[in-house]
């Protein structure tokens, strides 16, 4: 509004005189490095003592601890009317789930089922202190039960193994090899210490971020693949078989695969198949032989045919009655309840007491050879320090297992707070995860991660706060001390079944392998073509001001005689060096079309080109735009050094405008580095280093001339 009158100025009012409008801006042409002395340039410089002192100031004792310590936070704030009642709710629903699903998912890690409920209980009560998701239940969970016990098989004791070592040892050498003495549970509890050290040193390292390389797609073919290598595990549960280990065969092909295992989802594959054949012998009632960890899921298919005449018919049929019931119960049964109650039907828990009393009155062992759970103890069990020695043989496997962990977890605990608008933090994750790692390893636990099924049923039972996990613990505790026991008479054929029909989520994942398929190819193609087409052009100048814009786009824009401005929008390092290069000289037409080419197809014409030596005569300058250069490396310098020395055989000068600051850095260092050295003028501008060169020809020719920009 002007100040002397009450006329308003419109908006279309200002669009229109926009154009007439005109700003002189007078300043000195400037070189890149006149312009860094004058505005005092300097590469920012943050030791590590500043970084801490900045840390420690901006974050007092108290904030730290509250961030670090989530649950000296919410707990004070903690309403009894307002989220007790959905806590107690779903912390005895999710209770129900962990019994039942904690002693199955046990026999996946090659440990007694007991070991399942102690991971629902020590864990999980440090995870509270921690963790930042109220909604996550965290324990046992197939995959990561079932990677665990592939190394609990490949280094814990097993007679029948140590017996076949001394057998072939007293053959070929007429000496005995002693077996590795260490218990599955040792076993167990130095791949559940090396997991939470990893994410302890990935919290250190603030590496809280690597949740968001791993897609969703992704995560989907990890866990649908691992879900056929779960159900191959329980096929000698199934079928009711017996089966003996083998020796570590083709183990020079193992280490070489298992480098894989991270990357692929062929791994994840093979994994979900392995996980079925363990249960066969169980859901069939079979005996078999029991297999290696390697190619265990093909060999363990192979020892249940073979033992398929000797089923065990009684566990063939209690496997196949109890898979019924909770497959109906699940599409069903629970849409209908769920309509009506937050509180599922217990059908597992169902299924394991109904299994056990049968198995108690009715004498299977002994009247059908059903083989059942065995001994459970009573009481907290006392804890011992991991065999830390075998830290280097579990390391690579524990890695991979903190990876899916984490990558899991994190997702299910990001689903959960979009639903209900709160915030995870990926780091705090790190660190409560690992601290429940860290101690439950202490009791022999399996690595924990957030259970899917698990999760969801406390979300809709009403879970509010951490208290959910408290009361679980709590109910866990009573069956510890108490009521485990009473299981000791289960047909592990319920277990195995109960596992079985709990892959059914993961096994519907398989539709998406073709969208993962696809996608995959579109990224990589899409990266491929954007990194070898980027897009570049000549620039020319418009009228009489200093914007420079593409000539091919704008009419108005026209090319300065003598001076190519090559613009370049990308990267330059190894992988596009050569096409930048190209680029350039066919651009500026210091490479032209060969007479050949014009008689020859379309494809041939615009690839066959020559040098063309007259080129000085129509360019005596060539500057190269680089305020779209994102990134170059020394490669990529590399070739800007053989481009300034090839146009300089033509007399053509060569000059740099427009580059950021870390670009300039890298060339200084690379500067100092190498011997052939980028000798550049640089310019801030494309505007400086036009006036520049006409400045610089200009007192070559006449030193009285004055150039006006």
């Amino acid at each position: 509004m002007d100040l002397f009158s009450d006329h308003y100025i419109t908006r279309d009012e200002q669009l229109s005189s926009r154009p007439s409008q005109q700003f002189n801006v007078v300043r000195r042409v400037y070189q890149q490095d006149v312009l860094n002395k004058d505005a005092d340039y300097q590469v920012p410089d943050k030791p590590l003592s500043y970084r801490c002192k900045k840390a420690v100031k901006s974050c007092g004792f108290g904030e730290c601890l509250l961030n670090s310590v989530p649950i000296a936070r919410w707990l004070p704030r903690y309403s009894a009317g307002r989220d007790l009642v959905g806590d107690l709710v779903a912390g005895a629903t999710t209770a129900v789930m962990h019994i039942p699903q904690g002693m199955a998912y046990a026999l996946l890690a090659e440990v007694p089922p007991i070991v399942g409920l102690y991971m629902a209980f020590f864990p999980v009560l440090i995870y509270v202190i921690f963790g930042t998701s109220p909604h996550v239940s965290m324990g046992t969970f197939a995959v990561a039960c079932l990677m665990a016990g592939k190394v609990v098989t490949q280094y814990s004791t097993h007679p029948d193994y140590a017996n076949l070592l001394n057998a072939t040892a007293n053959v070929t050498t007429g000496g005995v090899i002693a077996a590795p003495q260490y218990t599955p549970l040792q076993v167990l509890s130095i791949v559940c210490l090396s997991v939470g050290f990893f994410q302890v040193i990935m919290w250190i390292l603030r590496l809280g971020a690597v949740s968001t390389l791993l897609s969703e797609p992704l995560v989907s073919g990890f866990t649908t693949a691992a879900s056929f290598q779960v159900l191959s595990s329980q096929l000698k549960d199934l079928f009711g078989v017996k089966i003996r280990k083998t020796g570590p065969n083709y183990k020079v092909v193992l280490v070489n695969l298992r480098q894989l295992e991270p990357l692929v989802s062929g791994f994840t594959t093979a994994a979900s198949f392995q996980v079925l054949s363990s249960q066969l012998k169980d859901l069939f009632g079979v005996k078999i032989r029991k297999t290696g960890p390697n190619y265990k899921v093909v060999l363990t298919v192979i020892e249940v045919v073979k033992n398929l005449p000797s089923l065990n018919w009684a566990a063939v049929i209690i496997s196949v009655i109890t898979c019924l019931i909770i497959a109906l119960n699940n599409e069903v049964l629970k849409p209908i309840v769920s309509k009506l109650s937050r509180v599922p039907v217990p059908v597992e828990l169902l299924a394991i007491v109904v299994g056990t009393l049968v198995s108690r009155f009715g004498s299977l062992k002994e009247q059908f050879g059903i083989t059942l759970v065995g001994n459970i103890p009573t009481g907290l069990p006392v804890p011992e320090v991991p065999p830390v020695e075998l830290f280097p043989s579990v390391a690579l496997d524990a890695f991979t297992i903190t990876m899916v962990t984490y990558t899991i977890s994190m997702s299910m605990a990001l689903i959960f707070a979009s639903k209900e608008k709160y915030e995870i933090d990926a780091n705090q994750e790190l660190l409560a995860l690992g601290a429940s790692n860290v101690f439950g390893s202490f009791f022999a636990c399996a690595p924990i991660c957030a259970s899917l099924s698990r999760s969801y049923i406390q979300y809709q039972a009403g879970s509010k706060t951490g208290m959910t996990t408290v009361v679980s613990a709590c109910l866990i505790l009573c069956v510890l001390l108490w009521i485990g026991p009473f299981f000791e008479q289960l047909p592990r054929c319920v277990l195995a079944s109960i596992i079985v029909v709990s892959l059914k989520g993961m096994f519907m994942q398989v539709k998406e392998l073709r969208n993962l398929a696809a996608g995959l190819l579109a990224s990589v193609g899409t990266l491929f073509c954007r990194s070898q087409k980027p897009y570049t052009c000549l620039l020319g100048r418009v009228l009489d001001t200093d914007l420079y814009l593409d000539i091919k786009r704008y009419r108005a824009a026209e090319e300065i005689p003598g001076i190519k401005i090559f613009h370049y929008c990308g990267g330059l390092n190894f992988a596009s060096k050569n096409l930048f290069r190209s680029t350039l000289f066919r651009k500026i037409g210091y490479l032209k079309p060969t007479d050949t080419a014009q008689e020859e197809d379309n494809l041939t014409k615009s690839e066959s080109f020559e040098w063309d030596p007259t080129i000085g005569h129509r360019v005596q300058c060539v500057i190269i735009d680089a305020t779209a250069l994102s990134y170059v490396d020394a490669p990529g310098i590399r070739s800007l050094v053989a481009v300034q020395r090839e146009l300089a055989t033509s007399s053509i000068t060569v000059l740099l405008a427009g580059a950021n600051g870390p670009v300039l850095e890298m060339i200084d260092r690379y500067n100092s580095l190498e011997s052939e050295q980028l000798q550049l003028d640089t310019f801030p501008t494309v505007h400086d280093a036009v006036v520049y060169y006409k400045i610089l020809t200009s007192r070559k020719d006449d030193p009285a001339l004055t150039i006006v920009s």
